[in-house]
């Protein structure tokens, strides 16, 4: 039994380094196995792609999972000819059941709301974890995060610990709010540092794009990895924090 998780969030931007130039997912995989976290949210990443399906087996969310994280999920949202791409959650608990929700707020950008149930050792309710990718726009986000509260209001169960995470394109600090007060949701870096982190671009960050939310959990520590070695395998930086079940 554990009451305490580590866990991870990350846009590994399909895979290619910083403005697209090559294909890094090995050296991605070795970075997100050095976070040595027990449960990884990631976004933009790619189920299949033909022109890459020689460098390695099954699709990217597999890949790096490899034998580290044995439980994975993966929510297909944007589907062309030769790929798709969308979000995935790995983990070293069972993952028991998952459901992909689509929440495009217009045809040209599609987005979805990957929520999975874990089963934790020792924990008396299953954990919920939603991992999500918001789009550019205001108005868009603002859409779904009206189906995401929905969802969690008829989906997670009172007193259930619940964490969401990713890319909330929220450069304008407008959701935390939002989630915070109708959900009772606390963003990690804004408990820990004051504000959400600046995680974008990856090589010196300025724009505040991802978050971790949680509830039912104590916040115990908070961490921004970024700086070239991170540009060098995405333009996002990658956000980690510990949580022990309150």
């Amino acid at each position: 039994m554990t009451d305490t998780l580590r866990i991870g969030t990350y846009n590994i931007h399909k895979g290619l380094s910083s403005f697209s130039v090559r294909m890094v997912l090995h050296s991605q995989r070795e970075l997100i196995r050095s976070l040595e976290v027990d449960i990884m949210f990631l976004q933009e990443v790619r189920g299949k792609h033909d022109r890459h399906s020689r460098l390695f087996t099954g699709g990217q969310y597999e890949f790096l999972a490899d034998s580290i994280w044995q439980s994975f999920a993966y929510g297909k949202n944007a589907v062309r000819s030769d790929t798709d791409h969308g979000n995935a959650i790995l983990s070293k608990y069972p993952i028991v059941q998952w459901e992909n929700e689509d929440i495009s707020a217009h045809p040209t950008e599609e987005r979805g709301l990957l929520h999975c149930e874990i089963e934790v050792p020792g924990w008396e309710k299953n954990l919920h974890c939603i991992c999500v990718h918001l789009g550019l726009l205001g108005s868009w986000r603002h859409q779904q995060l009206v189906a995401l509260e929905n969802r969690i209001k008829s989906m997670v169960p009172d007193g259930a610990p619940l964490i969401i995470a990713g890319d909330f394109n929220d450069w304008r600090q407008k959701a935390g709010s939002t989630l915070a007060a109708d959900l009772g949701l606390k963003e990690v870096f804004e408990h820990t540092m004051g504000k959400p982190a600046r995680s974008f671009p990856s090589v010196l960050p300025f724009f505040r794009l991802d978050r971790i939310y949680t509830r039912g959990f104590h916040i115990h520590q908070s961490q921004i990895h970024s700086g070239p070695r991170f540009a060098n395998t995405s333009d996002h930086a990658a956000l980690t924090a510990e949580l022990r079940k309150s």
